[in-house]
This record gives structure tokens, sequence and C-alpha cells, in this order.
């Protein structure tokens, strides 16, 4: 039993929609509907074993399709794990990952971002005839040269519509309630610099024309006051709630800073109509997450799309364990599995849920022990919608299908890397044979603070390189199938195949380190902020709006502006 306790998830939510299918066309081609959620953990939800929350539109979900045991994320932090599962690569590949401690997109003023050449699944189904949208958190950059020049936009990937967090929602995004008056006096204060700014014009012209008599000393007072006024609003807000905790709409900002409160209703009413005109999210708890999720699902049933929807749900990585409020947990459970978010070796950072439903496409209620990956969905969905992937570029992802559908008993994966920023911390093997074994090794491991603890509370999120890790030569080695716990290390005297498994182990990984190409860390170099990066839905730096309210109704996504 599992003591219950409240937690803040973020999604994404991809509708990926066949315009044959929405037009009543036959078309076996599918419309997609691909969930992710923000920090859940393995042992969050029902259906994987939580006794003590209620998640049941995601337990029917897994009861009406295949329910895969272990999902592999390819990163245990946002901005690697997203771009892995929209490009199908290792993020290493693409340079989603970082030397150092800043291992996900800092905020909205950094110019790092998923590099445009990059090949997403957006973009590929978008080849073939599918209306696609992003509702939800983003996390892949916004600005590259100017705060308003959008290069790592949704739209740039393939993505018809958007609307949601660009950035992710972080402790700041949530105001304490003692500072409403503030925000509300700050909501006027745009007003009150647009008037003396009209009394400035008019004078000026009026002394220009000779209408009115004033000193220039009065006129260039109030511009000086106007400057220092600006001066000192931007050095009084560095706190992301003012510059990283906004909603977008298309290209444009309709909330800064956002009402994280309203956000989680607004995003499911977007992902419905998107559903609904085109023929999906965001939660403070998992029970109101998994409500959202059954919203969903009901849209999907109520527009008579269930049988031609694919829908996939799943987490971007483990659950937060350093998360805490006092004695409050306020991250996510990792079941039986060691480690949690950050740790890119460790099961709990990196095995996350995976729920595939299809009718008539995929059985119902079966259950896959198999190894695959979050790399895996751009392939497949590549495979459903008769798509072709890049031959330009590795893609580490396969196509889940023929192990979906019964068609083959094993994973095609034989290796899978485990990387914690651009640190190799891990090597999973899966033998092509009956043994059932599933063998990792560990190069490298976080030391906990306090040791045996099971976490990095002392940092918050454990390192991935230095003085914070342990170098493991020979590698630690533990067969999954017999500790998925990860409790007890093997040695050449408990297990006959140890050095036979350390060398084979060991040539893959050298084989894998061939095939990469080096690029620019996005999450190094360029993950550094910049003051005219910063997104404004005014002008700067009197970045105030609140375009929700005047909206009654979601717009659809054929409403960009």
């Amino acid at each position: 039993m599992r003591p219950r306790r409240p937690l803040v998830f973020m999604s994404l939510v991809c509708a990926l929609l066949n315009t044959c299918q929405a037009h009543r066309v036959h078309d076996d081609k599918p419309n997609i509907v691909l969930i992710m959620v923000d920090d859940l953990g393995i042992g969050d939800l029902g259906c994987y074993g939580n006794d003590t929350m209620r998640t049941p539109h995601i337990d029917r979900l897994a009861r009406e399709g295949v329910r895969l045991t272990q999902h592999i994320s390819a990163a245990s932090l946002c901005s690697p794990s997203r771009s892995a599962f929209l490009t199908g690569r290792y993020p290493i590949r693409s340079g989603m990952v970082s030397s150092g401690n800043r291992r996900v997109i800092q905020n909205l003023a950094v110019p790092a971002g998923l590099p445009l050449n990059e090949t997403t699944l957006a973009a590929l189904l978008k080849k073939q005839g599918y209306s696609t949208g992003l509702i939800g958190k983003w996390h892949q950059g916004l600005n590259c040269d100017s705060r308003s020049d959008q290069c790592h936009h949704p739209y740039n990937y393939g993505f018809d519509y958007y609307y949601g967090m660009p950035f992710t929602l972080v402790d700041s995004c949530w105001p304490d309630p003692s500072r409403n008056t503030e925000l509300a006096f700050e909501s006027q204060l745009w007003l009150c610099v647009q008037l003396v700014a009209i009394a400035i014009l008019t004078l000026t012209f009026g002394k220009l024309s000779g209408w009115v008599s004033v000193p220039w000393l009065l006129i260039f007072s109030m511009i000086l006051f106007i400057f220092l006024l600006g001066y000192a609003w931007f050095s009084s807000h560095t706190s992301p709630l003012y510059w990283d905790c906004l909603l977008m709409r298309g290209h444009e900002i309709t909330e800064q800073p956002m009402k994280a409160e309203r956000a989680g209703s607004i995003m499911v009413k977007e992902a419905i109509s998107f559903l609904e005109s085109k023929h999906g999210l965001y939660g403070d708890n998992v029970e109101e997450m998994d409500s959202m999720v059954g919203k969903i699902l009901d849209a999907i049933d109520d527009f008579g799309l269930r049988n031609n929807t694919l829908v996939y749900f799943t987490s971007d990585h483990g659950g937060h364990l350093e998360a805490r409020r006092g004695h409050a947990q306020l991250g996510g459970w990792n079941g039986i599995y060691k480690g949690g978010k950050g740790m890119g070796g460790w099961e709990g950072g990196i095995r996350v849920p995976g729920i595939v439903r299809w009718p008539g496409k995929v059985p119902a209620g079966r259950l896959i022990k198999e190894p695959t990956s979050l790399m895996d969905i751009l392939p497949t969905v590549a495979s459903v919608s008769g798509g072709s992937l890049p031959q330009d570029r590795v893609i580490d992802g396969r196509d889940l299908m023929p192990l979906l559908q019964g068609n083959v008993r094993h994973s095609e994966h034989e290796f899978l890397f485990h990387y914690c920023g651009s640190y190799l911390h891990a090597v999973r093997w899966i033998p092509k044979d009956d043994s059932g074994s599933v063998w990792k090794a560990h190069y490298v491991t976080p030391v906990f603070q306090p040791p045996a603890s099971g976490g990095c509370y002392v940092t918050s999120l454990c390192r991935c390189f230095g003085e914070q890790v342990t170098y493991h030569n020979p590698p630690l080695l533990f067969d999954l199938s017999r500790d998925p716990s990860e409790s007890t290390p093997l040695t050449p005297a408990t297990e006959p195949l140890h050095d036979f498994v350390i060398k084979k182990v060991a040539n893959a990984l050298k084989e894998h380190q061939e095939t990469i190409v080096p690029v620019t860390y996005q999450l190094s170099e360029l993950n550094q902020g910049r003051t005219w990066l910063k997104p404004c839905c005014g002008v700067f730096p009197f970045c105030l709006c609140d375009k929700e309210e005047e909206v009654s109704q979601p717009r659809g996504p054929n409403e960009k502006r």
C-alpha cells in the first residue's frame, strides 16, 4: 500500500488526424492520439499495480489495448526524452543533451532547442495527409535570435496547430495567494504607462506646434520616468512566473503569466475542439489527470472515431523522488524500480507506462514484457500511416506493430543505451533467444544523498558526472528478469555468464559509439539565458496579458495567428 499524495503533472497531446477519415472516405490509415504525461511514475497507475489511487480511465485503456511493462524512456529528464519521442533517435544524436548539470531547456530566454533538421513524427505524418495538432507542454525551445522569431515553435516541426506551454510547469507558475494584489496592480500598470506615453507625445507635438508652452525638462523627465519604471519593473520580476509561465495559441501569447489552476481544463477543451473540428493533458494530480484522459477518450467515442483511432499513453520519464514539501511527497512513485527522474541508468528513472489501443488491430488485454522504447513511436506511426522513415540518418526506434499484433515474439531491440546527459551510464542487452534474460550493465551510477536513501535529496536531482557519481570497472551487472529492482549485482561467482555478458555489452557499446556523429550540444553551449529572447505579449518589459478571459470558446485548429 502506498499513501496518497499530491502530484503535479504536465502533459502533451499529439492529435494526428487522417483528413480522409474526417471526411468519412474509406482509408486504412488510423487517426492517432499520443498522450504523454510529465513525471508520472510507473507505480502511480492502477493497471501497473497501484491500489491506493484511482485511475479508472487509464485502466480501461489498458484493458482495451496492449500494456507494455518494459517500456523505456530514452532519457530521464523532460527535454531530451521528448526530443527522442518526437524523432525516434537518441538525444545524443540530435544534440539534445548536456555535458554539464543543465540537462533540460532552462527557460524561454535561451536559444537552445530541437535542431530544425530533425524529422519529427508530426512532419512525417503531415506528408501522409494528416492534420497534426499539439496541445500541452512543448519544452523543445522557442526563440533563436529575437523574442519574436519563434524558430523552435511546433509549427516548424510539422504541427498544424498548437496550444499550450512552450516551457514547463515549475513551482513558480503557482503564485502564492498573497500575490493576488500585486498581480492585479501590475495588470493595470501598462495602462498607466500608455497614458503617460500619450501625454508625452501630445505635449511634444503641442510644443513643436506652438500650441502649448511647457519646458522641455518636463517632457524629458516624463520620458526618463518611463525608462526608469521599465527598468525597475524588469529588475524586480526575475521570477519565471512572468517570463516562462505562459500559454500560447499558435504564435500568439494568450496568458502571461498563465493561471496554472485553470490551464488543465482549457487544454482538455482545446484537445476536444481539435478532434471535433478535424476529426490529449494536464492535471494537478494523478486522479485529475486520469479524468482528463477519460474526457479525451469519451470525445473520441462521441465523434465516432474509436475504431479507427490509435491511442497511445505514456510518461516522459520516471517520477521525481526528491520533489518534496516538508514531509509531503510531491513526485511520482516508481514502484519496485530503483531510482527516479534524473537518473539515466536506474530503472526508476527510465521505465515508464506504455499503453496502446487500436480496436480491431491490436488485441485487447494483452501484456507484453519485451523491452520497447519511446523512440519506437515514430517508426510505428510511420508504419501505420504508410509513411517512410528518413534515410539520411540513424533512426533508433523500431516499428512496434509486429510485436503489438503478436506476429513476432521478441522485441527488435537487441541493445538499448541509457544516457545521463551526454554521458552513457548503462547498457541493456536483450538476447535473441528464449532464455528470458534481460541483462543490464551499469558503467556509472549516481551517489545517493544521503547514502542508501535511493535519491539525491541534497542536490534535488542526481548528477551525471564528477565526484557525485561512481564509475564501475567492470560494470555492475544485473539480470532484470530475475532482479527487476536491481538490488544485487551479479559477479563471476554468482553468474557463470558474467564475463561473457560484460564482453558482449562492451562490444555493442563500442559499435554504438562509432555511429554517434559530433553535433552541438543544445543543452550546454546554447542553454544560457538572453534578455532579448524573453517572450512578451505586450511592449517589453511590460509583458502582461490574459486573452483567455476574452475567449468563451476555444478556436479551431485553422484559426492560427
